[in-house]
């Protein structure tokens, strides 16, 4: 099981899978070239959602589909510091599909 971790430091935002920087994903999709953000509902948070879906699901057409809902029900939630494993993703991508 994969743990993703984000936090808000005097560097910036970082956010890490199983303690080594996620890749943003620029290569699938930039939705942000500023990077990552979360707590709203913008680009850099697409961003992080893209990047989070493409890790977990293996699946970039997948991650692509599905990271507008992701970012607005998950990443846009997010406090300053966050966890989340893959159990957490999975939950959440099936609370998402039932709306």
């Amino acid at each position: 099981m994969k743990t993703y971790r984000g936090d808000r430091t005097l560097d910036g935002v970082q956010v890490t899978v199983d303690g080594v920087e996620l890749d943003p994903r620029f290569d699938l999709k930039t939705l942000s070239d500023m990077g990552f953000e979360w707590s709203y509902e913008g680009d850099a948070p697409a961003q992080l959602a893209l990047a989070l879906l493409a890790d977990h699901l293996g699946d970039d057409q997948a991650a692509l589909a599905q990271t507008d809902a992701f970012m607005r029900h998950v990443v846009a939630n997010f406090n300053n510091e966050w966890e989340m494993t893959s159990e957490d993703v999975d939950v959440a991508l099936a609370n998402i599909a039932r709306l």
